[in-house]
């Protein structure tokens, strides 16, 4: 099955559990663990989010060590999604073709060519994984390094300093999930 079609099962398995003024925020498909397809749903009423965690077979799971870690990686791969070539890459993509057009600096194909392999591995559909947090690591790095970065990553400096925010929507998780964690 396409992870489109996934998506909508999950996603309408998840309207089943909405409560009276709540919408369907989001459903995110996260493997945690290799094998171990989950997806990640967010309601919202208001200011307020309530989460559920699916199981591959769109069944409420309650275990709290697979729900945590469901919430990490989506975190994670979040986080670096939105960090990578500075969070803009169609802007960064767009910069970089002009100055190929119209400057043509040494390496200029080949930073054009890292910007668009990196907006290539964040578009959607994906499915949030380590494999898939290395990809983008692997194709931001690249991105910085045909850019002149030298020392310390830009990206990895901006995956460390998020941690906090990922541990944050972790425990939101854990605090606020719809059925009981064991």
């Amino acid at each position: 099955m396409a992870l489109e079609d996934e998506l909508g099962a999950a996603a309408e398995a998840a309207r089943a559990f909405l409560d009276v003024g709540e919408e369907l925020a989001g459903v995110v498909a996260a493997e945690p663990a290799e094998g171990l397809r989950v997806y990640l749903c967010a309601y919202r009423r208001g200011e307020t989010l309530t989460w559920l965690v699916l199981s591959a077979g769109c069944h409420p799971l309650a275990d709290r060590q697979v729900v945590r870690e469901a919430a990490s990686i989506v975190g994670l791969c979040e986080l670096a999604r939105e960090s990578a070539g500075g969070g803009d890459l169609p802007a960064l993509g767009a910069r970089l073709a002009g100055l190929a057009c119209s400057e043509r600096p040494e390496g200029i194909e080949m930073a054009v060519a890292a910007a668009a392999e990196l907006e290539r591995v964040v578009a959607p559909p994906r499915v949030a994984s380590p494999g898939y947090l290395d990809a983008i690591g692997t194709a931001a790095v690249q991105l910085e390094r045909t850019l002149g970065e030298v020392g310390r990553s830009p990206f990895a400096a901006a995956m460390t300093s998020g941690t906090g925010a990922v541990e944050a929507l972790a425990s939101d998780v854990l605090r606020n999930h719809k059925v009981p964690l064991a």
